[in-house]
């Protein structure tokens, strides 16, 4: 893994998986040593994302950190301070695949930008712009969380109501199916599917 020492320039860092891996934690750790290091940081959120409340990200596990809500990929370059060495993003696929060029071009510019997010939906497919953006980064760490039913690595995460209807908008960022342990469970590819 890189460390601040050997940075060279800007880079991408992608955190992925499914829901409760540990992707926002990893996140936090990254921004908290940033911090000891005391570089310049900025934590971004979606507005849509109220689960932490307001002006924090926060993993299941009750890490936390300062952050900034904003609508839309497009409002993040305008939040970056001249002292800003690393953005960290959470919750990639509410932003959808308009944070692609957002990120890459702040990487671009020398920034070390760190995105988390998931890498798939409810129903097992992938889920932008995760796909996009780990074909970009530098770096990527792809995170499993433990399986509901069996215990074993879970890539996957169900949502607990589903109903039919609900698998068309499962691809939409802005679908308004935000929730943790009491809508969605982590499964193994065995049991995904019930």
């Amino acid at each position: 893994m890189a460390t601040w020492d050997d940075r060279t320039g800007g880079r991408l860092e992608v955190i992925a998986g499914p829901m409760f891996a540990g992707k926002t934690e990893e996140l936090v750790r990254r921004v908290h040593r940033a911090q000891v290091a005391r570089r310049g940081v900025l934590v971004v959120a979606h507005e849509l994302d109220t689960r932490s409340g307001p002006g924090r990200v926060a993993s299941h596990s009750g890490l936390e950190v300062a952050s900034r809500s904003v609508e839309s990929a497009a409002r993040i370059p305008a939040l970056v301070g001249d002292d800003t060495e690393l953005v960290a993003v959470d919750e990639a696929q509410f932003f959808g695949v308009d944070l692609v060029p957002v990120v890459t071009g702040l990487a671009d510019a020398g920034l070390v930008v760190v995105v988390a997010g998931l890498s798939v939906t409810f129903d097992g497919r992938a889920f932008a712009p995760l796909p996009e953006l780990m074909a970009l980064a530098e770096q990527v760490t792809k995170l499993t969380a433990v399986c509901a039913v069996c215990g074993r690595d879970a890539a996957f995460h169900v949502r607990l109501d589903a109903a039919p209807a609900d698998v068309d908008d499962a691809l939409a960022p802005t679908s308004g199916h935000v929730g943790g342990s009491e809508s969605y469970e982590a499964r193994c590819r065995q049991h995904r599917a019930g």
